[in-house]
């Protein structure tokens, strides 16, 4: 083949030049005989290397520099939502941000991104997402007493339709070693709507959890059906078991080392506890009091009113993967809102709640506090510049 094409070359030079039709003919016989190529194919390449191709031409740019430096500032706003949780907040809240003077963007450019479909924006974010790397850790809760053999087990399937039912969960802030007092998150949600609470506690005593849990229970919106939590201590024991029964709540619990029971508390450990404080070991008065101070303020009504969740709304097998399909994501006060099953003048006074709420405030907000944690973290281990989020750093300041 290559002195095929050497040989194609020749002749390609000779054929160019030559004058009349008989001229051209007898130089592709002579090539065809020796070469026994096809005649259309060798016409094909010889005019192939000396047709320039043809330049595509380019689509223009919808969405521009501009477009993405607003869909930027809106991302961090909203805390780093995905494509399709952050959709829903654009048709919504950007005009909001625009009068609160949050954004300062042309009409053309807000209309823009209201328009962008979700996969638009992760490609859009692809880019600045590199930069949010975060790491997680391993830890769990210790076992729970006897008195769980009175407790039934609730599996994975259950109503998501009713709106009421609680998960808890206990998340430590140890750091790397659990030796010793340290401050812990008692988390909880509500299954239908995904309505969040949380409240630190020093230790994981019984009393401690327990008025926590009561604590998280004055700040909901709606009343409590039941209870569901892990195999840990401070939740199986008899002040929470006749705490419950005193109340008509119905108590349950998951099966052990079975985290997937527990599944709609397991996520929001993470989004909301873990990705916010991260695994430095808080043991302190004063970062207990910095986190409960974000837990029963600023963080709970971002997370709640301007944090979108996708809910699962069917999947199905095909051969060896399933397919899952989603509802459009909502924020947790939509949910709950929607749901027609709380008294109306609740409805008004959220609504009211979420009209007065700037989420780039309370975003602002919830970052000094943060960095006042930080700093009293710092000042107390004599360290700087630590990475909350990286368990390994952790481990050797620990």
């Amino acid at each position: 083949m290559h002195s095929k094409n050497e040989y194609l070359k020749i002749i390609r030079e000779r054929y160019f030049p030559a004058r009349t039709r008989k001229e051209k003919t007898l130089l592709l016989d002579e090539y065809c005989g020796n070469t026994g190529q096809s005649r259309k194919h060798v016409i094909w390449k010889i005019h192939r290397g000396s047709i320039k191709p043809k330049q595509r031409k380019r689509r223009k740019e919808q969405y521009d520099g501009q477009v993405k430096a607003a869909l930027v500032k809106v991302w961090e706003i909203f805390d780093y939502a995905c494509g399709q949780r952050l959709k829903p907040l654009l048709e919504t809240e950007v005009e909001r941000l625009r009068d609160l003077g949050e954004i300062e963007i042309p009409g053309e450019v807000a209309s823009r991104l209201t328009m962008m479909s979700s996969a638009t924006v992760d490609r859009k974010l692809k880019h600045d997402r590199e930069f949010l790397h975060l790491s997680r850790a391993k830890g769990g809760p210790k076992p729970g007493s006897v008195l769980k053999q009175k407790i039934p087990i609730r599996l994975t399937e259950c109503d998501t339709s009713r709106v009421g039912y609680m998960e808890a969960d206990i998340v430590v802030h140890c750091g790397s070693s659990p030796l010793g007092e340290y401050v812990n998150t008692l988390s909880t949600t509500e299954i239908s709507s995904g309505w969040w609470e949380g409240e630190a506690i020093m230790g994981k005593s019984q009393e401690h959890s327990f008025g926590a849990l009561k604590e998280i229970r004055k700040r909901t919106p709606f009343e409590w059906k039941g209870v569901d939590t892990d195999n840990d201590s401070g939740f199986t024991n008899q002040i929470l078991y006749k705490y419950c029964q005193r109340e008509g709540l119905e108590f349950t619990r998951s099966r052990p080392n079975r985290k997937n029971d527990n599944a709609y508390i397991e996520e929001k450990n993470w989004t909301h506890v873990r990705k916010i404080f991260g695994y430095l070991r808080y043991d302190t008065y004063q970062e207990l009091a910095i986190m409960n101070d974000l837990y029963r303020n600023e963080l709970r009504l971002y997370k709640n009113f301007f944090q979108p969740v996708m809910k699962l709304q069917r999947k199905e097998r095909i051969g060896g993967k399933v397919k899952r399909k989603y509802e459009v994501a909502k924020t947790l006060y939509q949910r709950l809102t929607a749901s027609n099953q709380i008294p109306e003048e609740v409805v008004e006074e959220l609504r009211r709640i979420y009209l007065s709420l700037n989420p780039a405030e309370l975003k602002r907000s919830i970052d000094a506090k943060l960095a006042e944690l930080y700093q009293a973290y710092e000042e107390k281990k004599g360290a700087r510049h630590i990475d909350p989020h990286s368990f390994r750093f952790i481990f050797q300041l620990e």
